[in-house]
């Protein structure tokens, strides 16, 4: 009686009987990765960090002098770099409060069942796929006091919206939260999606109202993932450029990251304009760190 000898290969010896094993599957993927991110990511971020301790402008071949912490002391001393923070800090409230309303109270109503509820979702997040220039152009047609649109519907006349010194900022953000609300609602759809329907029948049969049921099932449950979305849009407000560019030139709408590209790009102070670079960063990882901070203590309870 003949006998038949199974062979049992782990599954390195299987991978090297075709040529190549697993860790060299896996190399061959995560090393061109890494390089990629070194070269883009780390060794602009390093570069740019030696060059705003110097006095370097990009238009002159002059060599680039050690100025040590001076630029950051300017900067951080310069009364017109605060007020653009404060105009940052001013359009980052109202455009992410006004997403976060938007795009949750959007949420709600389309977490039931409603006819072609998929058509609507999908024509709802058409907004936040479309370029940013595009949507800066487009909405400075609806805002034109001459034939826009806007004006028309509200009947508000000629009034200007982003000539007007004191609404500028606000139509740009009225503009970031038409873009951007949508966002908020997908993350918010899918946090409300998951939230348990047995707890809404017990609610039901206690007889809470919706207020109630509001309030202490459906915000607590969606509470992180929509801390989630507010970390991410207070991020990208932050370094908001190319709809306040498009949009508006008036001082009152001339944020970091507008300011940052004059000082780099017009002005040519390059060391200078690294180092305030540099202080953005470092704002935005201490908000988003607060925001992560917040965001365990919602886990938590």
């Amino acid at each position: 009686m003949a006998t038949t000898v199974i062979t049992t290969l782990d599954p390195k010896s299987r991978a090297a009987s075709h040529g190549m094993s697993d860790i060299t599957i896996r190399n061959l993927f995560i090393i061109p990765t890494i390089l990629f991110l070194i070269i883009f990511n780390i060794f602009p971020l390093i570069y740019s960090l030696g060059y705003s301790f110097t006095d370097f402008r990009a238009s002159t071949s002059a060599a680039a002098n050690f100025v040590g912490l001076q630029n950051y002391r300017e900067l951080l001393n310069d009364p017109y770099i605060w007020n653009n923070f404060a105009v940052t800090a001013k359009y980052v409230i109202v455009s992410v409060v006004g997403q976060v309303v938007v795009g949750f109270g959007t949420a709600m109503l389309l977490n039931r069942d409603i006819p072609f509820k998929g058509l609507i979702t999908t024509l709802l997040l058409l907004p936040m796929m479309l370029s940013m220039a595009v949507v800066g152009l487009f909405w400075k047609l609806l805002y034109d006091p001459s034939f826009g649109i806007i004006n028309y519907a509200l009947g508000l006349g000629k009034f200007e919206w982003v000539g007007n010194a004191d609404m500028a900022l606000y139509a740009i953000a009225i503009t970031d939260i038409w873009m951007w609300a949508p966002f908020v609602m997908l993350l918010s759809l899918a946090g409300l999606s998951a939230v348990p329907k047995h707890l809404y029948e017990a609610a039901a049969i206690d007889r809470a109202g919706s207020f109630y049921t509001f309030f202490r099932i459906t915000l607590p449950l969606v509470a992180p993932i929509l801390m989630i979305a507010i970390i991410f849009r207070t991020m990208e407000a932050f370094k908001t450029f190319d709809l306040a560019y498009v949009l508006s030139t008036q001082p009152t709408t001339e944020v970091i990251s507008i300011r940052l590209y004059k000082m780099a790009f017009q002005e040519w102070q390059t060391g200078r304009s690294c180092a305030l670079a540099y202080i953005v960063l470092i704002m935005v990882l201490a908000i988003t760190n607060i925001y992560v901070k917040y965001l365990n203590k919602v886990k938590e309870r």
